[in-house]
């Protein structure tokens, strides 16, 4: 069964608290939180202030992930939030193998993202360094946007180079993710599940984090 992890992007943020009470009553086992500079994507949404916030009381694992030029700048503030998983993309990260190293040295799980249009190749010689892959299945900056079919058949080969490589990274999608993508992208091979308009635009949110994590 895959690990849920609801994007707070999607949240109202006009009651925030309340968001965060219903993730910290729900089966959901990571808070997914996308930090964007209107730089390396057209789109701003949220910076420490909300972060520190937001972690002084969810009690689920933070899985920060950074759509921002050079985030290896912010890898020891985002430890002191206590975040369980920082990751970065590829495409922002001129070091990425030091990178991912500092993120370990501060006690964090470390986590590449790749944009849809970027291969999965690009990952051979860094895939057995990190803790997770994600893989954008819509182009970052905004969300509510369609799922991108190409993301199924890039899951498989992911499954394909984590196996060979002998790499125990999980595998992570956001974008798109709802009732009709969630169950193929489990099939393909997808561990953790980010979801948030789904999520968090639900009449029963509880209840459709619980669905999604019954998915096999």
């Amino acid at each position: 069964m895959p690990l849920v992890s609801p994007s707070l992007l999607a949240a109202d943020f006009l009651h925030l608290d309340r968001e965060i009470d219903m993730i910290n009553r729900s089966e959901a086992d990571w808070l997914h939180l996308d930090v964007m500079d209107g730089s390396f994507v057209p789109n701003i949404s949220f910076g420490f202030p909300v972060l520190e916030a937001v972690a002084s009381v969810c009690k689920k694992p933070l899985d920060v992930h950074y759509m921002i030029e050079k985030p290896e700048r912010y890898i020891q503030q985002t430890a002191r939030l206590g975040a369980m998983m920082m990751n970065v993309h590829v495409e922002a990260s001129l070091h990425l193998h030091r990178t991912v190293q500092e993120i370990h040295n501060a006690g964090m799980k470390a986590g590449v993202t790749l944009n849809p249009s970027s291969p999965v190749s690009l990952l051979e010689d860094i895939i057995g360094d990190v803790d997770m892959v994600l893989l954008m299945s819509v182009n970052p900056g905004f969300g509510g946007q369609k799922f991108i079919e190409n993301t199924i058949g890039k899951v498989q080969r992911l499954r394909q180079l984590i196996t060979d490589s002998g790499s125990h990274a999980l595998i992570e999608v956001d974008g798109g993710v709802q009732g009709d993508t969630a169950p193929r992208l489990v099939k393909a091979g997808v561990d953790v599940l980010v979801s948030g308009s789904y999520v968090f635009r639900s009449p029963t949110p509880e209840q459709t984090i619980h669905d999604l994590r019954m998915l096999k």
